[in-house]
């Protein structure tokens, strides 16, 4: 698939990404690299390994030939630890056990440091960097008044893949960093496995993820084999890359026929729309809208399944009101994940 941010095609079936998974960013033979203190500026003298034969380099040089490129650029001063020249981002990002080896175009940096001269530079003199987006103090997505709110995207592309293991299968997850919140994946989620552990014991016609982000949770209940599962998002970049995910999974989904949204999904909506379906011996349905003003359109709702996922559930109070939310709308059983 075309990617919407930068054109190219890496954007492609889950299968490619997970067959990248076992070598992708393991050395070869001739590959070198050292660990650096994070915690300390980057010496002056420190010889930073280039790009090996192979085309990869080992992390630690990467970030070093980005923090060079910052203090000349005057968005540092030299002065920093390492890691404050920001947050790297691997694509595909998945649960590793060792520093990895990266391939051309395969990491995003994260950084409230560089204007948009320092972030091309570092795109264009670092090989494995794929894209530059300034980070601001605010989770990307919906802000308070309702307007979108997002870190911007500097140079090059910040779509990324993330991989997540569920008992069924594994996962895939497109997203815009510069737009969606950012969850790094673990050898366990416990997310996931709170969905797996709720169907097998309700055993739900219908898996509503009401506020479905990119879709993880909405495929993790689609790959248990959930007859229909219905995604919803009150924000456009969340439903849009949804669809997208549904059709790189779609191969191990039972779905044959995957429609995408129309472009120019508003940003906020709050009355719930379809927006993308697939089908097959599963239907998968994609919404863009208010959770609160959803059940009502929600097929063979008394045997349905609501997970609602949402920011501040950490408080108990905030999360049994919007449980009972749900439910006196008609939303019927739900729980948070």
């Amino acid at each position: 698939m075309h990617c919407p941010v930068c054109g190219r095609d890496h954007i492609g079936e889950a299968g490619a990404v997970l067959a990248f998974l076992p070598d992708g960013f393991a050395p070869c033979e001739t590959c070198g690299g050292v660990p650096l203190d994070k915690a300390a500026p980057l010496s002056r003298d420190y010889d930073t390994r280039g790009t090996c034969a192979c085309g990869k380099q080992f992390i630690d040089d990467v970030f070093a030939a980005i923090y060079r490129i910052l203090v000349d650029e005057g968005a540092l001063a030299g002065t920093e630890p390492l890691r404050a020249a920001g947050v790297p981002v691997t694509n595909p990002g998945f649960a590793m056990a060792a520093p990895p080896f990266l391939p051309e175009r395969s990491l995003v940096l994260l950084s409230p440091h560089p204007d948009r001269n320092a972030a091309a530079r570092i795109v264009r003199e670092v090989p494995a960097v794929q894209g530059v987006v300034r980070t601001a103090p605010v989770l990307p997505g919906i802000a308070p008044d309702g307007t979108a709110a997002a870190h911007l995207l500097l140079a090059g592309c910040d779509v990324q893949a993330n991989v997540f293991a569920a008992s069924y299968g594994d996962i895939v997850v497109y997203k815009e960093l510069s737009k969606m919140h950012i969850e790094f994946p673990r050898p366990y989620n416990p997310k996931i496995r709170s969905v797996e552990r709720e169907i097998s014991w309700q055993n739900p016609r219908v898996f509503i993820d009401a506020c479905c982000g990119a879709g993880t949770l909405g495929l993790a209940a689609a790959l248990a084999g959930t007859p229909i599962v219905v995604f919803n998002d009150v924000y456009g970049p969340a439903v849009f890359w949804t669809a997208i995910n549904i059709a790189a999974n779609r191969d191990v989904l039972l779905v044959d026929e995957v429609s995408l949204p129309a472009s120019g999904l508003p940003a906020v909506r709050r009355d719930p729309v379809p927006v993308a379906e697939a089908r097959g011996d599963q239907h998968l349905i994609v919404y863009q809208g208010d959770a609160a003003r959803l059940p009502p359109l929600i097929p063979e709702i008394r045997r349905s399944l609501a997970a609602i996922d949402f920011f501040g559930k950490e408080d108990r109070n905030t999360c049994e009101a919007a449980l009972a939310q749900w439910r006196n709308g008609g939303g019927g059983k739900a729980f948070i994940p």
